[in-house]
């Protein structure tokens, strides 16, 4: 047949890699004249038209244009049946079989018909119309020619209705208009654009992605006289990426914090950003204020608390947060927790109770201009069901899809596991502040020997409650005892130690030890704490919380690991009679001493280590101060912060110190308004104490002789000086106690003895002599000659003791006085701190 036959079809044949035909289709027949029978199993040679010898034939293919490329095309001439030549565009394919290790050419070629006829028009038309990608002409002014089928359905309009606008004019949209001015710059230079528009046109529920190209169209001339725009609908891909990006952002978002409030509400914002267009989420609330039950499913109906919404102002939900609402079964979220499951529904008069009509709309579709699309999802984590996230969609939107609930469970499930873990945290920590706060000293009792004020803020929720306390310990001979620590870590177990070095420093306040000797024995304390901690979790391994996936908080990187026991602790010894200072610290940070004048430095004491490292000595320092000076004491949560290092932290404190206040309490709340003007990153824990002087005349002292006859002197100058302070009734007790310990003095002691009397809030009777040996209470047998002295002491007052001395001890015994009010002129006020 003539190549230039009227009728089109492909001629095919299978050529091996000898050169033998092994396939003849009935084109090829038509085309050449050869049957099958008459060509497979021949020399492809046959078909050439040129005239080939013997060899020739055989050689095939070595002659053949493709025999060593992978694919060739071009114009060969064949010899019909008839003699004929006849010239043929071919497309030959070198196929490989592997598994033979064999080839052969596929050679193809497709004959044509020759000039178009009314039926190719036609078909070219239609195919035009009915393209399955959405198509439109412009012309060289930019306005609509000609548009097939898809581009009318994805616009809303017909050919008709949008012929001679512009892209821009038919959908006004940012990105029509850019694409327009993309559709000139093809125009002016020829070159294709590509581009991606994102809009919502009449009528549509969501935005629809289309992938756009504009290729220049081209007369005779060359010239570019129009534009095709093809527009491919990539609207579910678009909507999947989005998706993705949603929950990502969900995945970083939600969870930034250990607070269950804001957790919730961060759920509920993310939801705004593609899912919803609002949101809220509510939580069960326990009958009996215990833990939430486990299992899928609630009995209904259910009371839910109300914990977060957005946006802010919404009407279709009425709750504020905190609010607490019952749900009855048939509501959207009671079935969603009775059955376990998400459920989604068209709710057309929304109200507090989220009651919603019998048709529910899973697959999809626009809702009513009067109604709501909502979906219920439970929120669950770690087997125990938390509450609800509701997502809704006002009018014009469509329903929620498959997609959409897949999206809103994966969000919702990361939110409950960061609110489980809130919630559990917030447990913890409660329980913590509750314990640590059940340690702290709740009020300081009003001391004789110095004023105080003190202020204990608890970390912020990602750092969770810590281990600082402070204390005001009155001490024998009207002294008093200021402590302030810093048990390192957070939690139930640093306050649980925090409480145990609390009361152990208050044992060994009441021995009277010296602040060195007292830090040396909690020292050892914390190291035997440190061992049974060590062996209580050997071989445990733990997760909290889950908080980063791994147990890890990244706010809480430097966290001890378990077992880890230390702390530090300044321990000062106020002596208002002699207005001296004894003062040891193990790590603490320095104190601040404030002059009346105002003059504000650090004391410089011995740093000492911190406790629990032991075989360390610690050093005591004594300092005097000045009548109405001030002492401050704190931990280094009040100067350390992120943003600031601990020298810019004493700066600011030392700042804060001079101002002029007039009370204890106007200085602390200066300094935590300076230093911390946000919640604290750590525990802080502030004392400060102003010392007060005890006036000489409240104190009397008499060195005594060593004989037993100088009792009776003693005796006497005791009821002297009780006579001259109005304390007559005192008389007799007093009398009884100096005449014992100044006996047992003089008996088993040795010299120099001295007895002295302290008028102060209580009556003090202190007797001191040069020996170590420290008397001990027993009680006395029948026919024992003494032994009864101490007994008697200890009945008629209510405290005895000793403390040691640099030369010797100090036994005294203090008498509750008939007027509890003392006499205040027995401590000397010093004036204000700041004030002129």
């Amino acid at each position: 047949m003539e190549n230039d036959t009227a009728i089109g079809y492909t001629a095919t044949a299978v050529i091996d890699a000898r050169g033998t035909v092994t396939s003849w289709g009935a084109e090829a027949h038509r085309l050449l004249g050869y049957t099958a029978a008459e060509v497979v199993g021949r020399s492809a040679a046959l078909l050439l038209a040129e005239d080939l010898s013997e060899p020739e034939l055989l050689s095939l293919a070595d002659r053949v244009p493709w025999a060593d490329q992978v694919r060739w095309h071009g114009t060969v001439r064949l010899r019909h049946r008839d003699g004929r030549t006849v010239e043929a565009g071919v497309l030959v394919h070198h196929r490989l079989f592997y598994s033979q290790g064999e080839s052969d050419w596929l050679v193809v070629s497709p004959v044509a018909g020759g000039t178009s006829s009314p039926e190719d028009r036609e078909f070219l038309e239609r195919a035009f119309a009915q393209q399955s990608c959405a198509i439109a002409i412009y012309d060289s002014d930019r306005r609509l020619r000609r548009a097939n089928e898809e581009m009318e359905r994805a616009l809303g309009l017909t050919q008709a209705e949008m012929r001679g606008l512009r892209v821009s004019e038919i959908v006004p949209h940012p990105d029509l208009e850019a694409t327009d001015k993309a559709m000139r710059e093809v125009l002016e230079t020829g070159s294709p654009q590509h581009r991606e528009n994102v809009f919502r046109t009449p009528g549509q529920g969501r935005h629809q992605a289309w992938a756009v190209s504009l290729a220049p169209m081209r007369d005779a001339d060359g010239e570019v006289n129009a534009v095709c725009l093809s527009a491919h609908d990539e609207t579910r891909q678009y909507w999947a990426r989005q998706r993705l990006q949603l929950l990502n952002e969900a995945s970083a978002t939600i969870g930034s914090t250990l607070d269950v409030v804001r957790t919730a509400q961060e759920l509920a914002d993310v939801a705004l950003r593609g899912l919803a267009d609002f949101a809220c989420v509510e939580m069960l609330t326990p009958r009996d204020g215990g833990e939430p039950t486990s299992g899928s499913r609630t009995v209904t109906p259910v009371e839910l608390r109300h914990l977060a919404h957005a946006p802010e102002s919404c009407p279709e939900i009425p709750s504020t947060v905190d609010d607490l609402t019952t749900y009855p079964e048939d509501s959207l979220q009671g079935e969603c927790l009775a059955t376990g499951r998400t459920i989604s529904g068209l709710v057309t008069q929304p109200d507090s109770t989220g009651s919603r009509s019998s048709d529910e709309h899973p697959e999809g579709g626009a809702a009513p201009r009067s109604g709501f699309h909502l979906l219920a999802v439970p929120m669950r984590a770690r087997g125990v069901t938390l509450g609800v996230a509701v997502f809704g969609r006002r009018r014009l939107q469509e329903a929620f899809d498959p997609d959409d609930l897949l999206l809103a469970e994966e969000m919702t499930a990361r939110a409950a596991l960061c609110i489980d873990n809130a919630r559990r945290y917030s447990r913890e920590r409660s329980t913590a502040l509750t314990l640590q706060r059940s340690l702290l000293p709740r009020r300081l009792a009003p001391q004789a020997a110095v004023e105080v004020a003190s202020r204990y803020l608890p970390a912020g929720a990602r750092a969770g409650v810590g281990g600082d306390w402070f204390d005001v310990i009155p001490l024998s001979g009207a002294r008093v005892a200021l402590v302030v620590g810093d048990v390192v870590g957070h939690g139930v177990q640093a306050s649980a130690t925090m409480g145990r070095l609390r009361t152990a420093v208050r044992t060994l306040a009441d021995v009277d030890l010296s602040p060195d000797e007292l830090l040396t024995h909690l020292d050892d304390l914390v190291t035997h704490l440190a061992d049974e901690a060590a062996d209580a979790v050997d071989g445990d391994s733990g997760d909290s919380y889950g908080v980063d996936g791994d147990g890890s908080d990244p706010d809480l990187a430097d966290e001890p690991a378990a077992g880890d026991v230390g702390a530090t602790c300044l321990y000062a010894v106020y002596d208002p009679v002699s207005r001296r200072c004894t003062l040891a610290r193990a790590g603490h940070p320095l104190p601040f001493t404030v002059t009346p004048e105002g003059a504000v430095s650090l004391l410089d004491l011995p740093a000492g280590p911190p406790l629990g490292l032991g075989s360390l000595p610690f050093e005591s320092v004594e300092v005097e101060l000045d009548e109405g000076s001030l002492l401050v004491l704190y931990t280094d949560g009040l100067i350390e912060a992120r943003d600031r290092d601990m020298d810019q932290g004493l700066d600011m404190l030392r700042q804060a110190l001079a101002r002029p206040t007039r009370s204890l309490d106007e200085v602390c709340d200066t300094v935590l308004g300076a230093l911390l003007p946000d919640r604290p990153q750590d525990d802080v824990a502030l004392l400060i104490a102003r010392p007060r002087a005890l006036d000489a005349g409240h104190v009397a002292t008499w060195d005594i002789p060593a004989d037993p006859a100088a009792v009776a002197q003693a005796r006497k100058n005791a009821s002297a000086q009780l006579a001259e302070w109005g304390l007559e009734e005192a008389v007799f007790t007093t009398e009884l106690v100096v005449s014992e310990l100044v006996t047992n003095a003089i008996r088993h002691a040795e010299p120099p003895i001295q007895l002295r009397l302290i008028h102060d809030r209580t009556l003090i009777c202190e007797v001191s002599d040069a020996s170590n040996t420290a008397p001990h209470l027993r009680r006395a047998r029948i026919f024992d000659e003494g032994g009864r002295g101490l007994l008697l002491v200890a009945q008629l007052t209510q405290g005895w003791g000793t403390r040691q001395s640099p030369i010797g001890k100090t036994i005294w015994a203090e008498q509750a006085l008939p007027d509890a009010e003392p006499d205040h002129g027995a401590m000397r006020e010093g004036a204000p701190y700041g004030k002129p």
